[in-house]
C-alpha cells in the first residue's frame, strides 16, 4: 500500500506540470506516461498552429546525471537524423535549462510488448510478418546512416490502430564517429534481447541489432523470451553460451521458414547471422509469401494456400525458386481438395518448368498419385461393367 501511495504521489508531482509552457512554445496538456528516467506529456506546439506533439521530459534525478543527459541528447540526435514512416520523429531537443526535454511526433497506440501481453500468447503469422518487415525497414535506414540501435525490443516498438509500427527510444544508440566514454556505456541494453557480444561488453556492429531482432521475433512467435533466469546475469550467460529452444518446439504453428530466420539471426557468432537489417529485410519480403503459403498448408487451409500461391505465380515478382514452390503448392492444394482434373493440368504444365530437383521429385510423386487414382477409377469401372 505504501509503494502504491508513493507511486501515486510521484505521478501527482509530474501532473502538476500540466498547463506549463516550455520555452514559450510547448504547452504541456496531459501526462500520458511515467518511466524510470523520464515522463511523457501530450502537448501543443503554439508556434506550429497548435500541432499535437509528445514531450519527453527527464525526471529531476535523471536530469542531474551527466551520463543520462548524454544518452538523452544521443537519442534526440539519432532520431532527428532519420526520416522514416516507421520511426518516431524528433523535432526538438533542449538540455540547457533545468528542464531537459525532447519534442517528438505524437503517436497514439500501445507498445508491442503490451499488445503481446494482451494477446496472452503468440501473435498471428500475418501480424508477425507485418511487424517484422516494418521494423527491418526502419532498422535498414538507421544502419544506412551508420546508427546502431542496440536496444531492439517490443517495449520500444509502438503499434498503431491501423497496424503500422513506430520504432522509438534510440537512447543507447551508437552514432557514427562516436566513442563510448564510460564502462557503463559498453554493456547496456535489455538482457532478454541482448546479443552475446553486447553482453560481453565488446565492440558491436549492426549485426547486434540483427540478433536482438531475432530474439524479439522469437517472443512474438512463442509468447516467451528466448532465455530466462533468476537474475540478469543468468540470462546474459545463456545468451553467450546456450542455444535457444527452437520456436517450433514451443509453438508447432510457427512455419519452418520463419524458425530458420529466427535461429539464423540468433547465431552466437555475428559472422553466421544476416549481414544487415537490409539483407534480412529483402529476404523476409522475398520469402514472406512463400512462408505464408507453407503456413496455410500446415494449417490445412487449402483455399488460402492456393489463393496465395496463385498470387505469387500471377504477379511474378518473387524469384524463380519462390514461384516454383508456389506452383507445387497450388498443384498439391488442388490434389488435397480432390480437384484431381485441375491438379492433372497443373502438374502437366508445371513439371517441365520447375528447376529444383526436390520440386521435380515432388511433382513426380503427385503425378504418380494421380495415376494411381486413375487406375483405381478404371478398375472400379471394369468391376461395375462385370
Amino acid at each position: 500500500m505504501e509503494k502504491k501511495n508513493e507511486k501515486h504521489e510521484k505521478n501527482e508531482k509530474y501532473k502538476a506540470y500540466e498547463g506549463h509552457l516550455l520555452d514559450k512554445r510547448y504547452v504541456l496538456e496531459h501526462l500520458i506516461g511515467v518511466g524510470g528516467m523520464a515522463v511523457v506529456f501530450r502537448a501543443k506546439d503554439v508556434v506550429l498552429n497548435n500541432m499535437t506533439v509528445a514531450v519527453k521530459m527527464l525526471k529531476e534525478e535523471a536530469a542531474a546525471d551527466e551520463v543520462v543527459v548524454k544518452r538523452f541528447r544521443n537519442e534526440g540526435k539519432a532520431q532527428s537524423t532519420l526520416n522514416h514512416p516507421n520511426i518516431v520523429r524528433v523535432f526538438d531537443v533542449s538540455v540547457k535549462g533545468e528542464i531537459k526535454y525532447m519534442v517528438m511526433e505524437y503517436v497514439y497506440g500501445i507498445t508491442l510488448k503490451n499488445y503481446l501481453v494482451g494477446k496472452k500468447g503468440p501473435l498471428s503469422f500475418d501480424e508477425i510478418m507485418s511487424y517484422g518487415i516494418q521494423v527491418l525497414s526502419a532498422l535498414s535506414q538507421a544502419h544506412e546512416n551508420m546508427i546502431i540501435h542496440r536496444d531492439i525490443k517490443p517495449q520500444n516498438i509502438m503499434v498503431l490502430k491501423n497496424g503500422q509500427i513506430k520504432m522509438m527510444d534510440f537512447g543507447i544508440a551508437k552514432l557514427p564517429n562516436t566513442e563510448t566514454v564510460t564502462v557503463t556505456d559498453k554493456a547496456i541494453g535489455t538482457v532478454y534481447y541482448m546479443s552475446p557480444e553486447q553482453a560481453r561488453g565488446k565492440k558491436v556492429d549492426i549485426r547486434t541489432d540483427v540478433y536482438s531482432f531475432g530474439a524479439m521475433l522469437y517472443e512474438l512467435c512463442t509468447g516467451k523470451t528466448p532465455f530466462n533466469g533468476d537474475s540478469p546475469c543468468d540470462i546474459l550467460v545463456k545468451h553467450i553460451t546456450e542455444k535457444p529452444v527452437p520456436p517450433r518446439s514451443i509453438n508447432s504453428n510457427v512455419p519452418v521458414g520463419l524458425e530458420q530466420i529466427i535461429l539464423c539471426c540468433m547465431s552466437k557468432s555475428p559472422d553466421d547471422r544476416f549481414d544487415s537489417a537490409e539483407e534480412l529485410f529483402g529476404y523476409m519480403k522475398e520469402q514472406a509469401q512463400n512462408i505464408l503459403i507453407n503456413y496455410y498448408y500446415q494449417q490445412k487451409d487449402y483455399d488460402k494456400c492456393a489463393a496465395r500461391a496463385e498470387t505469387v505465380i500471377s504477379e511474378g515478382k518473387s524469384g524463380k525458386p519462390a514461384i516454383d514452390s508456389a506452383r507445387f503448392f497450388l498443384a498439391q492444394c488442388r490434389y488435397d481438395q480432390k480437384k484431381y482434373e485441375e491438379c492433372r493440368k497443373l502438374v502437366k504444365e508445371f513439371t517441365p518448368i520447375v528447376e529444383a530437383a526436390s520440386l521435380k521429385s515432388r511433382m513426380a510423386y503427385l503425378q504418380a498419385q494421380l495415376h494411381r487414382l486413375n487406375s483405381e477409377y478404371e478398375d472400379a469401372i471394369r468391376q461395375f461393367e462385370l
